[in-house]
């Protein structure tokens, strides 16, 4: 599949068949996650591959709010995978960090996420991003160290729905020529 029609097709799937998903192709996601450019090449990602029932439904009940569409997928999905991010790590040089926007391991971790999500796609895999949890008791739960900061929760089965498109805006309502406010009209 063209990558154009891979992202245009991927959607996010909340409901997932029991079906188990095999050691190997996790792997696979994994190894996609891992090729995603970041600072430096610093690669602050990790990741935590959660298949233990118990571990699942502990997350799932740290989802915000109470009635989080997410919740069940966290609870039910084969594989729950925790994306996290060593801090300090991306965008500083010598101790420091080198642009106004503080630690770069969000940018970096959610480059990973979208090649990993692609890759789930691509092989016929659902994928949800779950960022509205509470991080601090996730984290507990994971046993995440204090210089390592948990980003994400993705849910990952084989999809029991098929969910469509969420409009998009217009390129027109977004992308400015030279600067900005000054309209790019296609074509120029």
């Amino acid at each position: 599949m063209d990558i154009i029609d891979l992202v245009k097709s991927r959607r996010s799937v909340r409901k997932f068949k029991p079906d188990p998903v095999p050691d190997d192709v996790v792997m696979k996601l994994l190894e996609a996650a891992r090729w995603a450019p970041s600072w430096a090449n610093t690669q602050c990602w990790e990741f935590v591959v959660v298949k233990d029932p118990k571990i699942k439904a502990e997350l799932s009940e740290t989802l915000v709010p109470p009635r989080n569409p997410a919740k069940s997928a966290v609870a039910n999905a084969p594989v729950v995978i925790a994306a996290l991010g060593r801090k300090g790590v991306s965008g500083f040089y010598r101790g420091s960090a080198v642009t106004n926007k503080g630690d770069w391991f969000m940018f970096d971790v959610a480059l990973a996420v979208q090649n990993l999500v692609l890759e789930a796609h691509a092989l016929g895999l659902g994928t949800v991003i779950v960022g509205a949890l509470d991080f601090e008791k996730a984290s507990k739960i994971l046993n995440v160290p204090p210089n390592v900061e948990l980003v994400a929760l993705i849910p990952v089965g084989y999809p029991d729905e098929s969910p469509q498109a969420p409009p998009r805006k217009r390129l027109s309502d977004m992308v400015y020529r030279d600067v900005y406010g000054n309209k790019m009209i296609a074509g120029q």
